[in-house]
């Protein structure tokens, strides 16, 4: 898979994370700082399969995907 491929699926995964922790009423941010901070699965959701898709992200990845979507959007 190329690059551009695989930066549309993590992001696509990311965004299915968040709103999976949205609908059960959780904090997306602390859910997933939390997440990123101990890699334990329990702060993510299983509602919309959110849980196995964090599984398969490498935390590198995601860490850069977050700070590269903060500064993209300031």
């Amino acid at each position: 898979m190329d690059n551009v491929l695989q930066a549309k699926k993590l992001k696509d995964d990311i965004q299915t994370i968040y709103e999976a922790l949205c609908e059960k009423g959780y904090d997306p941010v602390k859910q997933i700082a939390g997440y990123i901070l101990s890699e334990d699965p329990v702060y993510i959701t299983d509602w919309k399969n959110a849980r196995s898709l964090i599984a398969h992200i490498n935390r590198d990845d995601l860490l850069d995907e977050i700070i590269r979507a903060y500064f993209e959007n300031k």
